[in-house]
Order: structure tokens, then sequence, then C-alpha cells
């Protein structure tokens, strides 16, 4: 399962960004006190230390609640934390800071961004075009236009919005990532792999290119690539369970099941996930492949313990219910293959038959 990148601006962005915030830094006066919150709060943001840069955006924004600037900020410190629960808060103070100021190119971005994530596609579309139509030609706000007209399936317009952001900036990877999504919807793996592997060429890398160019390696089979590059993403991100998930993943094609069953192990262990659909797929993703460790090692109980819980998580997963019907009439238990089994059929036919 791929995760799509969502850090697509560069970190020292903040802290140059925020000669724009007010007169003072531009006339040489003293600085005022909302002023350095705001510099306070974007050097602690630049260093990841989201939760200083949170308090001192919103202690500009109490001094001066029509800083418009300041909002923007404190919207992208709500994002930073990687929250599910503070994603309405940031997507507040983008929009509060365009209602003050419609020409905060930034603020529109990181709305458009959110709007992706939500999917809602076509809002997202409509900020990044307004952002283009203020300001054409800005490499981040095309390639991320790029992104939303592959999730409409415009997949033409999707790789020549990507190739004019390299156009205008050659170093951008976040352009490659999104190319090389285009390319696996079109089944064009080689060309897939390709823009990964130019994406992975930055000092800004986020994990999500690593899996991606994982997954890729895995089924090409190439898989001594696809260890390392998991292993660089976890390295580069151990809190998020997506790595370990890879790698179980990449030990199960090998027939390793007991390393397998060790990192899918790790993708939970001590983990509580928010509620929604992203996260309900990761989990139920993480017990099909523990099922299928464990199916590969006869452990037909243990087996069927991980699809169950997998379909608790997914129950439209017609292989899941497939495994399970076989293992339960392996077990000698007819009744409850038989369900599974037209349960997998039921998926199959599709929503006109449920």
């Amino acid at each position: 399962m791929v995760r799509e990148y969502n850090r697509s601006v560069k970190p020292g962005f903040i802290l140059a960004g925020i000669l724009l915030l007010g007169a003072a830094a531009l006339t040489g006066q003293a600085p005022s006190p909302e002023q350095k919150h705001l510099e306070s709060g974007s050097a602690h943001l630049d260093r990841g230390e989201v939760e200083p840069a949170v308090q001192e955006f919103k202690a500009a924004v109490a001094l001066n609640p029509q800083n418009a600037a300041a909002h923007m900020l404190l919207g992208r410190a709500y994002v930073a934390q990687r929250s599910i629960g503070m994603i309405a808060e940031a997507k507040a103070e983008f929009q509060q800071a365009l209602d003050l100021d419609p020409t905060l190119l930034w603020a529109r971005f990181y709305l458009a961004r959110i709007y992706l994530d939500m999917g809602r596609t076509d809002k997202a579309k409509g900020e990044l075009e307004k952002g283009l139509a203020a300001k054409p030609g800005v490499p981040h706000f095309l390639s991320l236009l790029g992104e939303a007209e592959r999730k409409l399936g415009n997949y033409a317009a999707s790789l020549d919005l990507h190739a004019q952001a390299l156009a205008a900036d050659p170093a951008m990877n976040t352009a490659h990532y999104y190319a090389a999504l285009t390319y696996m919807d079109l089944k064009k793996d080689d060309d897939a792999i390709s823009e990964l592997e130019r994406s992975i060429d930055s000092r800004f890398v986020a994990p999500e290119m690593y899996l991606t160019l994982g997954s890729l390696y895995t089924k090409r089979r190439r898989f001594t690539e696809a260890e390392s590059v998991c292993k660089k993403a976890i390295a580069l991100d151990p809190s998020r369970a997506e790595g370990y998930l890879n790698l179980g993943q990449l030990y199960s094609v090998q027939g390793a099941s007991d390393k397998a069953l060790a990192a899918l192990h790790v993708a939970l262990e001590g983990r509580v996930f928010p509620t929604s659909p992203y996260y309900q797929t990761l989990q139920a993703d993480v017990f099909f492949e523990t099922g299928r460790a464990h199916q590969a090692k006869h452990a037909k109980a243990e087996a069927i313990q991980a699809f169950e819980r997998s379909l608790d998580y997914d129950s439209n997963r017609a292989e899941t219910h497939q495994r399970l019907s076989e293992l339960y009439q392996a077990q000698g238990d007819p009744r409850r293959a038989s369900e599974h089994r037209a349960a997998a059929a039921k998926v199959k036919a599709g929503p006109a038959a449920q």
C-alpha cells in the first residue's frame, strides 16, 4: 500500500518567508512582540520542534488576530503535528489567512493540500488554479495540480504539469514522486521506477518515496534493493507502521515467514491508530500479511485469527474471504467455509450484487 507524500515544501521555506510578515525586518526597526513570536515559531518549526512552534504562533495570533501570515503559520504547525484531529484546525487557519489576505499564496497551497488529503480533489484543483492565476509557473503549485489531475484520472495533464514543474525547478523531487504515481496508475512500472529513483536523489526524501520504490522493486523481484530502501524508510521515521508492513510483505514474497512475522509484529506493537479509512486499510493489510505468513508456516489457527482480524477492518476483501474459506474447510468447518466462499463471490461480483 502506498501512502502519498505529504511534505511538499522544503523546511527552509518557513523561516525564509518570515520576511513577509512585517515591515520591521525590512526597515531595521526593533521587532515587535508579535514579530518575535513569529520568528521564534518559524525557527522551532524548521527544526521540527512542533509543539513550541504552535505555542509561539498562537501567541502571535492572540496579539494580532488580523495577521494573515500568523494564521497561515499556525495552520502549518497544526499540519506538522501529523494528527488527524488537527486537520480541521489547520484548514480553519488557512481559510482565515486567505479571508484576511487572498494574495497569501502559501496559505492557498496548504489549503489545497488538505483538500487533496480529504479526497476533495475538485476543491484542491480550484485552489491551485487560483494560485497559478495569481502567480503563474510556481513549481509546487504545478506539481500538486498534477497530482490532483492524476486523482481525477487526467493522466496526460498530470504528466504535463509535472514536466512543467521540473522545468521550473529541476531539483524538485516531489514532482518526480507524483509523476511516478501517475505512471503506476498507467501500469508503466519501468517509468515509475525511473521517476522514483530520481526522487530519492535528494536531501529532501520522505519515507513514502522509499516505500513506493521498494514495492516496485519487490514486484520486479529485486529483493536486495527492495530491502535496502524499506530499511531507509524505517530509519527516516521508525514511528510509522508502513515501513514494517512493506518489509513484512517483502519477506513473505521470499518465503521468509518468520522474518515477515517479526516485521509485522513491530508494525502494530504499541501503536494507537487514528480512526480513518487510511488507517483502517493499513491495519487490514498488516493482519492480512500476518495471516499469509502463518498460513505459509501451516499454522492454521493463527492464520484464521489474523485473517478474521483483517476483515474486522475491511470486510470487502475477496482474497481474505477465500483464504478463510480454505482454512475453515481444512479445519473441518464446512459452514464457515461456505460463508466465506459466498462472501468472496459477493465481493468479486461488485457493488451491484451487494
